[in-house]
């Protein structure tokens, strides 16, 4: 399953594609994002970038939407900020007396990881530029996603969640089963039906990340003993090229204090030869460009024409390594 992949986080790199930014999902994104405390953690640089230095009009309100998040991530991390100071100052006193303790040397190592990685997410706060227009997410993240608005038939780029929240589904439930950033080819007509058929779109991606057992990446049996090692393996195009990622996406209704918000999932099948050389399962499916418009209305053109879309994938060969890049901070709950 693809965990991680490099995406185009500007928008404008989309309208190649047909169809603009949708302003009033990214509003309703950044007040999501906000709220949830995952603008810079998880929302894409490019992304929450893209307004800051408009004069355009009509962008105004997403440019105070983005500042407003920034705001409010910035309080966030000064209380963290504070709280570890407060935390490590603790521990260090008690390291320093009579009977340290093994809980103060924890508190001391876990509180100083965690003011480095607050002090690094402040600077990007107040680091406001582009990059290069390509940025890393990983599941829960924020990305880009071509779609075909269901009302109108026209084409629209929206920023979506890459986990999917299915029908009838509710947050406990997508915490339960939190696998729902893929959906695998032989469940569309199961698990995927109502989606399968009915909400395509595409996410632009310059490279994808897998974890792969080490001893397969090595191509190699384990020995007697040893245990399986995970390690992370950049997979990446050549020649270089955006992948259109073929997904299904599901808008997730209001409810209660919860604002709405979309949900995405790549779909994944039977691997493909870079990817069984490289020791995974799995690989996600990139759609030709010249499927596009078939893709993203789909029951215009009925299952069987999406079935033979993603059968006659694009000709794609993978350079592969292990990754430069670890995975994601993640908090230690100690």
């Amino acid at each position: 399953m693809c965990y991680s992949a490099q995406i185009a986080s500007d928008f404008r790199s989309y309208q190649r594609l047909g169809g603009d930014l949708d302003l009033d999902a990214y509003i309703q994104m950044a007040g999501w994002s906000k709220k949830h405390g995952t603008w810079t953690q998880r929302v894409p640089k490019g992304l929450r970038n893209a307004f800051l230095d408009s004069s355009d009009p009509a962008e105004q309100n997403a440019k105070a939407a983005a500042l407003d998040a920034y705001q409010a991530a910035a309080l966030a991390l000064e209380d963290e900020l504070a709280a570890q100071g407060a935390r490590l100052a603790k521990a260090k006193a008690v390291l320093a007396g009579p009977r340290p303790t093994k809980k103060a040397e924890t508190d001391q190592r876990v509180a100083a990881k965690k003011i480095a990685a607050a002090r690094a997410k402040l600077l990007e706060v107040h680091n406001h530029a582009v990059g290069d227009g390509y940025d890393r997410i990983w599941p829960g993240g924020i990305t880009l996603v071509v779609m075909r608005d269901p009302a109108t038939g026209e084409r629209r780029v929206v920023p979506m969640r890459y986990r999917c929240r299915l029908p009838s589904w509710t947050e406990a439930d997508e915490k339960k089963w939190d696998g729902t950033y893929n959906a695998r080819r032989d469940k569309l007509s199961t698990a995927w039906r109502e989606l399968w058929g009915a909400t395509h779109g595409v996410m632009v991606a310059r490279s994808i990340y897998e974890s792969v057992a080490l001893h397969r990446l090595d191509r190699r049996a384990l020995v007697p003993g040893e245990r399986e090692v995970p390690v992370e393996v950049e997979f990446r195009p050549e020649p270089e090229q955006d992948l259109l990622l073929a997904c299904l996406w599901r808008y997730v209704e209001p409810e209660g204090d919860e604002s709405g918000f979309y949900t995405v999932a790549a779909i994944t099948g039977a691997p493909l030869p870079d990817f069984i050389a490289a020791g995974h399962d799995r690989s996600v499916i990139a759609i030709k460009p010249e499927h596009l418009d078939a893709w993203l209305n789909p029951q215009a053109s009925g299952l069987a024409a999406m079935v033979a879309i993603l059968d006659d994938p694009a000709a794609v060969t993978y350079a592969y390594a292990p990754a430069e890049r670890g995975l994601p901070n993640v908090d230690e709950h100690e």
